[in-house]
């Protein structure tokens, strides 16, 4: 079967949708870091519409950090992909034409570095998880002592990491050119734009204080808030979209339909016409970044971890079984609401209900285990936040308590029926030896997880009013099981 490319394009079905402008036409003008599923199912299909309705020099390079993979399947294909929307009413695909370079950081390093300095660039977009800005989750604060930033203090040409990447791509601006950059990160990250301009500032500050303040006049870092469900695409998803096409796609992406994309309207230079995909532009993004992280992303991990416990594998089945249900309905409206600003013109009940809906899409298998990824770097905004502000307002956390004892139980890396659970985070190797020290005792092992201070710093460390119902959730998962557990939780008294 031929490959989709420039070539084979134009032989798919009439009734496919395809780019619906010239692609040779749209140069480069954003750079992002992060090819994945993520970006390939949502900003770069943003920027798909905003070709169509405004033509412009908006062409994506996609750059892959850690692997080939992606750039394998993509370059090939001259960056044209599927992307495929699945419900419950049927399957709509789409052919995305933004992406025009596909690159990997491992041997195209000086294609990089010159696509990140060039004038003709004008957007950074950024997809690298939370994990990737070597910070500390729990104060915001770059990490100097991690391995990649220290790397790139000793190697500041030879950078490795995001923050090094875009610190010597705005040193090269300034020295040639100077034209402004606006850097967008699009990752779940509180305040992320403004946390990403502090920890590329706070790097540029080690190397030189001039840099550092030229960077503060020429860049801009809006926030975004990014929404859209986006599981692996498997070997099946790859099989059935090629018989449909007629030809082969080595990198479709698979999504829901939902989709939503606030923009903080903050920026240094030009930008594509996002708003034709239904992008918001705002002044504030906070709001919505808070109901979006504290309410689905919350609610994911919480269904990850307690799903994944109790036998699930994927997450459409927890959101199939009632107490599970009744448990992330009463966590939204009792915990997590009582700690928003809700943005005008939301309505938070109907999107509370629709969380539940898009959750419970038996077309979108999302593993409970690849939500459950890197929970160190996620509990601190995810969940941490709403404890946090309950606490100070004198409201009890039972819920969100829950479901951190259930991180706790996934992390030591053990399920209910004895067998190895493979967990992937930065701090695995600490839990494993946390737990390891406990020798199953719940309490210890709260003590011990409860004592990283990356992810839960002094004062919910020392906080009896989050501690104890941590370590008594924790000592049920144990001895009842999650099922048990979480029917418990739900038939206490509001």
């Amino acid at each position: 079967m031929a490959r989709l490319d420039s070539t084979t394009l134009a032989g798919l079905a009439p009734a496919l949708a395809r780019p619906r402008y010239d692609r040779a036409a749209a140069r480069i003008g954003i750079v992002h870091l992060g090819l994945g599923a993520f970006h390939r199912a949502h900003q770069a299909v943003y920027t798909d519409d905003a070709l169509a309705a405004q033509a412009g020099d908006w062409a994506i390079a996609g750059v892959s950090l850690r692997s080939a993979d992606v750039r394998e399947r993509l370059a090939p294909q001259d960056g044209l992909y599927t992307s495929i929307e699945k419900s419950p009413a049927g399957t709509h695909r789409r052919v995305i034409g933004s992406v025009r370079e596909a690159l990997f950081l491992g041997d195209e390093r000086a294609r990089i570095h010159a696509l990140l300095a060039a004038p003709q660039t004008r957007i950074v977009t950024l997809t690298v998880t939370e994990k990737g800005y070597c910070h500390d989750p729990a104060t915001g604060r770059l990490n100097v002592q991690h391995p990649e930033i220290a790397h790139d203090l000793m190697h500041p040409d030879s950078p490795i990491s995001v923050v090094g990447l875009l610190v010597h791509a705005l040193e090269r601006r300034r020295t040639t050119h100077g034209a402004p950059l606006t850097i967008l990160c699009c990752d779940n990250l509180p305040q992320n734009g403004g946390l990403l301009e502090g920890l590329v500032v706070n790097l540029a500050n080690e190397r030189d204080a001039a840099l550092a303040a030229w960077i503060g006049e020429h860049a801009a870092f809006p926030s975004t808030m990014v929404d859209r469900i986006v599981p692996a695409t498997t070997e099946s998803d790859i099989d059935e979209n090629d018989a449909a096409l007629g030809v082969t796609d080595r990198s479709p992406v698979v999504h829901e339909p939902y989709i939503q994309w606030v923009i903080e309207d903050r920026f240094a230079t030009p930008r594509p016409a996002w708003e034709a995909g239904g992008a918001q532009f705002v002044r504030e993004v906070e709001p919505f970044e808070k109901m979006k992280l504290r309410l689905l992303n919350a609610t994911h991990s919480a269904f990850a971890y307690l799903g994944y416990l109790a036998g699930y594998q994927y997450i459409y089945q927890v959101a199939t079984q009632p107490d599970f249900v009744r448990y992330m309905r009463r966590f939204m409206a009792e915990e997590v609401t009582p700690t928003l600003q809700v943005p005008a013109g939301v309505d938070l009940a109907a999107y509370r209900d629709a969380l539940v809906t898009r959750f419970a899409n038996p077309a979108l298998p999302h593993r409970t285990q690849q939500i459950a990824m890197d929970g160190s770097q996620k509990l601190p905004q995810r969940i941490l936040a709403t404890v946090r502000e309950n606490l100070a307002a004198g409201r009890p956390v039972p819920l969100a308590a829950l479901a951190v004892a259930g991180w706790m139980r996934y992390v030591a890396g053990v399920d209910e029926a004895g067998r190895p659970i493979k967990v992937s985070d930065p701090l695995a190797a600490r839990c494993a030896a946390i737990a390891q020290g406990a020798q199953g005792d719940p309490q210890a092992l709260a003590r011990g997880l409860l004592g990283l201070r990356e992810i839960f710093d002094e004062d919910l460390h020392n906080e009896p009013r989050f501690v104890e119902p941590v370590a008594r959730w924790l000592a049920q998962l144990y001895d009842k099981g999650t099922a048990a557990t979480v029917s418990a939780a739900v038939a206490q008294a509001a």
